[in-house]
């Protein structure tokens, strides 16, 4: 039986549409999208008064497995996902064994055919994350993997990033970096500033993640590969990037909703569940940040979702672990902090959520095309809600954001035409 949506405001910027209409779903893919489609026997899902965008698609989060199942596995991590409207994610390779080798992406893959979403995911650029010896690119590519990243640590030897880099230019491979010098961390505490200083601590400098932008780019000039900017949290960084792409260098960069809403001033109020990497930054940072989002230098909104158990976080704020969760409260964020309040228009936010993840990863989503994967999210803009840690899908608990009341939400989540998440 074929399955209708009738009567939503289809917004979808990858065929410039933004008005009402019905869209027909036939064995997993759209058939027809259109005003006034005739119910012939078809399952009618009534969708007036809603918003229905192209799947949204998390091109950043930390599922867990294999290795740390405490905190996320692939299935719990899916479930939170389509409850936060995303249709697909890509999984970064910090697992236990890392995604290095053929083993571990088969061993995901077959976890993800059954998981409530579409699971994707980035192959190491270096074995082991050791940051010495380049992971085998050809062969993880052949297996599907999207990109390469270390995500967690970064790339200190320039000569291994330099010759990365020309692999995967050679490859036509996104390659995806944490910019974080290692040497400039300290205690890999907060953000240096006035809190850190008011808590004894030595902090974090904006220069950490700079020096390392700064690096990055230059390599990419001097290589032409591309390169995307991870979890973006400064203002000096995002100039950088702004400044390369003025230059044409092939660069694109993503922030969290936690580093365009909450300042270090948060580790006051929350302690270690406002303790992330790179850490919340000032006030002057999360302006700058908002500011990229608008004039476009950001071109990707991503959670960084990095579920922890509640012992890696009862701990001082040195010790305890760096994360939290994302993919339940993100589109609720963005839309209260973004889209009601002026700085983004639901079009711009759909491309940052959808349409540039999918065209960054060269997969065939983000779109509401006739013939597509019938990867959709339904979304009350309306619809007011209080974030619960309590009642989320993902094992981790672990946010700043519990509390909070929000304006906008996802009702409804499809992937590949199945319901996989609906609002009571």
């Amino acid at each position: 039986m074929k399955t209708l949506l009738k009567g939503g405001w289809v917004v979808d910027p990858s065929q410039n549409m933004n008005e009402v209409l019905d869209i027909l779903i036939k064995d997993g893919k759209i058939e027809k999208i259109e005003k006034d489609i005739a119910n012939e026997n078809h399952k009618v899902m009534d969708a007036r008064g809603k918003y229905i965008l192209p799947g949204l698609i998390d091109m950043h989060v930390h599922f867990r497995e294999p290795g740390f199942e405490k905190k996320e596995t692939i299935e719990t991590g899916a479930l939170a996902a389509v409850a936060g409207g995303f249709s697909s994610v890509v999984c970064m390779p910090n697992t236990n064994p890392v995604i290095d080798n053929i083993e571990t992406i088969d061993f995901i893959r077959k976890k993800a055919d059954r998981a409530a979403c579409n699971v994707y995911m980035m192959g190491s650029i270096t074995k082991n994350l050791d940051g010495i010896e380049m992971s085998p690119y050809e062969k993880m590519l052949e297996m599907g993997i999207l990109g390469i990243t270390d995500d967690g640590k970064t790339v200190m030897n320039a000569k291994v990033m330099y010759e990365a880099m020309e692999k995967a230019k050679e490859l036509d491979l996104l390659i995806s970096t944490h910019c974080e010098d290692a040497n400039l961390v300290y205690d890999r505490s907060i953000h240096r500033g006035e809190i850190s200083k008011q808590l004894n601590l030595e902090g974090i400098p904006p220069l950490a993640e700079e020096v390392i932008i700064l690096r990055d780019i230059f390599l990419a000039e001097k290589t032409g590969a591309k390169i995307h900017i991870q979890h973006i949290s400064t203002k000096r960084g995002v100039e950088l990037v702004r400044e390369a792409k003025e230059k044409g260098i092939r660069v694109s960069c993503e922030a969290t909703p936690h580093h365009f809403t909450l300042t270090d001033e948060e580790i006051l109020r929350q302690g270690s569940n406002a303790k992330m990497s790179p850490p919340l930054r000032s006030r002057e940072d999360v302006e700058a940040v908002i500011q990229g989002l608008i004039d476009g230098t950001i071109d990707v909104i991503a959670t960084d979702h990095a579920p922890h158990t509640k012992e890696d976080k009862d701990k001082n704020i040195v010790e305890a672990a760096n994360g939290i969760v994302g993919l339940e409260a993100a589109l609720g964020i963005s839309l209260t902090e973004l889209v009601h309040k002026g700085n983004l228009s639901l079009e711009d936010l759909v491309k940052k959520l959808s349409v540039t993840p999918a065209q960054l990863l060269n997969i065939q989503k983000g779109t509401l095309k006739t013939g597509t994967d019938a990867d959709i999210t339904v979304v009350d803009l309306e619809k007011e809600w209080v974030v619960d840690k309590n009642q989320f899908y993902s094992k981790g608990c672990n946010t700043p954001f519990d509390g909070l009341k929000l304006k906008g939400k996802a009702v409804m989540t499809m992937v590949c035409g199945e319901v996989k998440y609906i609002e009571s």
